[in-house]
């Protein structure tokens, strides 16, 4: 191999700054969809559904250019709260329904917290800002791949907090539609509950499940 000229240094330099420009122009086309749908919920769920697909490629793209800043902007980003807008349902819901599901019906929360060691992770559902069900536990997140596996220790029904033994946070989530029926044959298998995680930034954020579905969330204050 012939070494790299010290001339050449810049247009290679510029060369990879334009194919970053490249797909992070159109990571950032996907996510105007995105974020018309979280503020209206009157988007065309199949461009929504586009739109996802469109970003989870663009972003699995921009990870292997940069394999260490990609996963660390979005767990940087990932804290905070968010409430699910959007989802496809599990690849065996679509099949069972025939059809996507997507707007999310209920008003439910996730919140993480990467300031703790270990990170925690709750998910509830909430009337107003009750939640008369809501799980508490802690993840982990792994760059390669985007990946970041949880576990649920403790179920607050009605404030009323409650230990949970290992795999019942699956099979409760699985009921409640909080969590997908995969987790309950993955903790079975000895593996936790997880989601490929797309993307996070201060608007949305995106994620595909162990179950395939696709997954839109909007940040929201603790008190929306």
């Amino acid at each position: 191999f012939l070494p790299i000229r010290t001339a050449d240094a810049p247009l290679l330099q510029l060369h990879a700054k334009a194919k970053t420009a490249d797909y992070d122009t159109k990571i950032l086309e996907a996510k105007q969809v995105l974020y018309r749908a979280v503020d209206t919920r009157a988007e065309d769920p199949d461009l929504v559904f586009d739109a996802l697909s469109a970003l989870e490629k663009l972003m699995r793209k921009k990870a292997k250019a940069e394999p260490v800043t990609a996963p660390q902007e979005i767990l940087d980003n990932l804290n905070g709260s968010w409430r699910l807008v959007f989802t496809t349902g599990t690849k065996k819901t679509q099949e069972r329904t025939k059809k996507r599901i997507n707007y999310f019906p209920i008003k439910a929360i996730q919140r993480f917290n990467t300031s703790t060691d270990p990170y925690t992770i709750s998910n509830g559902i909430y009337i107003g800002t009750f939640s008369p069900l809501e799980f508490f536990g802690q993840f982990e997140f792994i760059p390669n791949g985007r990946k970041l596996e949880f576990e649920f220790d403790t179920i607050a029904v009605f404030g009323l907090k409650i230990n949970l033994r290992r795999g019942m946070d699956a099979q409760l989530g699985a009921k409640t539609g909080l969590g997908s029926e995969s987790n309950v044959a993955n903790f079975e298998k000895g593996q936790r509950p997880f989601f490929s995680w797309i993307s996070a930034d201060d608007k949305v954020a995106t994620a595909r499940g162990a179950g395939g579905g696709l997954a839109l969330w909007k940040r929201v204050d603790d008190d929306e």
